[in-house]
């Protein structure tokens, strides 16, 4: 496997999705604004769409690929048996849990955002869009399950195209905001199930060349079965913690008007980069780290993890520093249009800001986690996050009535730092994982190398700031320019100062 290609070919795909996204957001931003009708939609969103992260975003990778893995080791019929008994056990279980939760959506929204209690239409609104847009859930959570699939096999770009589906759907609707008017918002939630429907149809017929999806009504629950379940719960914790405090706080935002707006366009854009740092490196090296692991290859295992580690930092690094720098001018150039007035991008872009001190830690995270999992322990990570989601809830509650939404970025960067630390520590003391020289040769390179893109991107801002202010129309266009001048200076000032090395990465291992 060559660590830099694969993940390249999930990268591509998923800024494609990303891209397509932001599109999306740009049109819901001109059509919805940040008022009720965007805040009813949002929660309704949100919570399919936090599954989907949780299920597809390297979760459900991080229980099944290593069980998956070991069972490949013993010959198709075996891996064949196993991957059955789970997809017809995922089957069921979804489909009762979209079942009750359509039967109880009043106490289930209620619950999710309890702050639109006050107030009986955008409640009701909420109820009703979520009802449509819930069984997205079912779908995607068995589209998730063929990509696994396909991620064991390291085929990667079915996968990671997957998701640009939704956006597709979703941009089709928006372009017609215009005719449908105030009705928009139920055409977006049927959208949103008919894409998880496109999207299980799909990836059937790319996993089928591994494996031929069956549903048996009669489960062999044997021991491997019921250890990949136990295993399961804890890695969605633990490696979903970052959506989980983003579901967190969009219930406490929900007790402040246009709050959950806020804090969804602000996830929005650094999601961009935790996408390709965390999300796609740990989905890469996860199935490669699981086959090392179990030959005993201990300085392959060495060398891929530092490797994985060095290229997420040297990726959300800078990308942290320019979201602190410009954060205001980024939100504006996005999203500032039409019915997405001034203030909504004030208060988005303080939201991004402190995101941003948090999105190295998202991304150590990802990786760090991976490293636990592909030696089948989940039950590390789970207690870590589970302590780092109590952390985020007692900063968040304490502090709301007083500073308001602007707490919930700030809990969750300190809670994610916490995060991040604590795995790095555990993973030493179980000898998981050591920095090699490499990467402490790499690391105050790459730091260097993204503060003189800080300083480069800060001077560009300067020059072109009539440009960018909230009033253009052009500045979208104008923020690209400075942020792809900049990317170029980043790269020739890693390769002048050894922060980086393409070839450094190129990892190939037999099959």
């Amino acid at each position: 496997m060559n660590l830099l290609k694969s993940t390249t070919t999930f990268s591509f795909f998923t800024i494609i999705s990303r891209i397509l996204g932001y599109v999306r957001d740009i049109l819901i931003a001109i059509f919805l604004g940040s008022g009720p009708l965007a805040d009813a939609f949002f929660v309704a969103f949100r919570i399919p769409n936090t599954f989907r992260r949780l299920f597809s975003e390297g979760t459900f990778n991080a229980a099944f690929v290593p069980s998956y893995a070991t069972e490949l080791a013993n010959g198709r019929d075996q891996s064949e048996k196993f991957a059955t008994n789970v997809f017809s056990l995922l089957i069921l279980s979804l489909f009762f849990l979209v079942l009750i939760i359509e039967i109880f959506m009043p106490a289930f929204v209620f619950i999710i955002a309890p702050g639109f209690s006050g107030t009986e239409d955008k409640m009701n609104m909420a109820i009703n869009l979520t009802r449509i847009t819930f069984p997205f859930l079912f779908f995607v959570s068995l589209s998730s399950f063929f990509s696994a699939i396909l991620n064991s096999h390291n085929r990667f770009a079915a996968a990671a195209a997957a998701p640009v589906i939704l956006n597709i759907l979703l941009i089709s609707v928006l372009l017609l905001g215009n005719i449908l008017r105030d009705e928009l918002v139920y055409y977006l939630s049927y959208a949103v199930t008919v894409a998880g429907i496109v999207q299980f149809v799909y990836l059937y017929f790319y996993v089928k060349k591994f494996y031929s999806p069956k549903f048996l009504f009669k489960i062999s629950l044997d021991d491997k079965v019921k250890k990949f379940f136990s295993k399961l719960l804890p890695s969605i914790f633990s490696s979903g913690v970052t959506q989980i405090n983003i579901l967190i706080g969009t219930i406490i935002a929900s007790f402040q008007a246009s709050a959950v707006s806020y804090l969804y366009y602000a996830d929005r854009i650094y999601q961009i980069n935790l996408a390709i740092a965390g999300i796609a490196i740990g989905t890469v090296v996860l199935p490669q780290l699981s086959k090392l692991i179990e030959l005993k290859n201990k300085s392959e295992i060495e060398s891929i993890q530092n490797k994985a580690l060095e290229l997420s930092l040297f990726l959300s690094i800078p990308a942290t520093v320019a979201l602190i720098i410009a954060s205001n001018q980024i939100v504006s150039a996005l999203f500032g249009y039409g019915s997405f007035s001034e203030m909504s991008v004030k208060n988005s872009a303080i939201a991004l800001y402190f995101f941003a001190f948090g999105l190295p830690a998202f991304s150590l995270i990802k990786i760090f986690s991976s490293f636990f999992f592909a030696r089948h322990d989940t039950k590390t990570p789970f207690y870590i996050s589970l302590f780092s989601v109590v952390l985020n809830i007692i900063i968040s509650v304490s502090l709301f009535s007083k500073i308001g939404f602007i707490i919930i970025p700030i809990s969750t960067s300190i809670s994610s730092w916490f995060n991040a630390i604590a795995l790095y520590i555990f993973s030493r003391k179980r000898n998981y994982f050591t920095f090699n020289n490499i990467f402490l040769f790499r690391f105050p390179r790459i730091l260097f190398s993204s503060l003189i893109m800080g300083l480069i991107f800060y001077y560009l801002l300067g020059n072109f700031s009539e440009n960018l202010l909230y009033s253009e129309n052009f500045k979208f266009i104008y923020l690209l320019l400075t942020i792809l001048i900049t990317l170029i200076c980043y790269v020739f000032v890693s390769i002048a100062t050894k922060a980086f090395k393409l070839s450094d990465i190129k990892l190939n291992y037999k099959q």
